[in-house]
């Protein structure tokens, strides 16, 4: 597997990192908790048929500057302006996890800005009754447990490489984790509920079935609050990051719907 094209956009003066790959009509791709730190067989198989692009939102793998972002406001604009400068701004916009919630508020704020949405357990809501796991309270060592059910393609992803420094790399994941943590502070409600039914453009929610993270309930709170067509799907023996526990299925699900 080929890597991607890199390059970078300035984003308050900060470099944000923009992968890209593929040919056809661009797909944007916001990743979920520990952004994307690799390349990924997911994206991979995405790119066989559109130009994946995956910009890395500040503080995740490739980009730094999350330290200066203290409101949510702060967060879209940004997002705003690293979608545009990635060229995504009209296409179609694939969001995983703290991408999603990202994701979904950018097609709510800006109603031309997306044409088709993704959304894979997405955050941004929260339901006291069925909180779910809080991945911010779980012991760095049980992370990946927690966020996925497979767990040779979780480290495939994650794990140090061999031409890496372990604690360079580590710093690098926790960045990513505190960044993931200021985007959704406190208990992964970014208020979308009261703007979700701005969301008109037709979307997709895909749910990992052993998601512990998000449980399958918030799905049905995504479609009854989304003012557009929904789709909901369900993929098995996957956990929250479905994209990295299934990336055939996930892919392949997303491939149909954009068909």
């Amino acid at each position: 597997m080929s890597g991607p094209e890199e390059r970078s956009v300035e984003i308050n003066g900060f470099a944000c990192r923009v992968w890209e790959k593929g040919i056809g009509e661009p797909l944007g791709v916001l990743p979920g908790i520990g952004g994307a730190p690799r390349w990924t067989p997911f994206m991979e198989a995405l790119s066989g048929t559109r130009r994946v692009v995956v910009p890395s939102l500040p503080g995740f793998p490739g980009a730094l500057g999350h330290d200066i972002l203290d409101s949510h406001l702060d967060w879209m604009i940004v997002a705003h302006e690293l979608l545009v400068g990635a060229g995504l701004d009209g296409a179609d916009l694939v969001g995983i996890s703290v991408g999603g919630a990202v994701a979904a508020d950018a097609a709510a704020i800006w109603p031309a800005f997306v044409r088709r949405l993704v959304l894979i357990s997405p955050y941004g809501l929260f339901d006291e009754d069925d909180p779910g796991v809080d991945p911010f309270a779980v012991r760095p060592p049980d992370i990946g447990q927690c966020l996925s059910a497979n767990a040779d393609a979780y480290g495939a992803v994650f794990g140090v490489p061999e031409n890496r420094d372990r604690v360079e790399w580590l710093v690098t994941l926790s960045r990513a984790q505190e960044a993931a943590a200021r985007i959704l502070w406190p208990l992964g409600d970014t208020r979308l509920a009261r703007r979700l039914h701005r969301v008109r453009v037709p979307t997709l929610l895909l749910w990992g079935d052993r998601d512990r993270v998000i449980p399958r309930s918030y799905a049905d709170k995504f479609v009854a609050g989304i003012g557009g067509e929904t789709r909901i799907r369900t993929i098995s023996d996957a956990g929250h990051l479905a994209d990295i526990d299934q990336p055939a299925a996930a892919s392949a699900a997303i491939r149909e719907f954009l068909d």
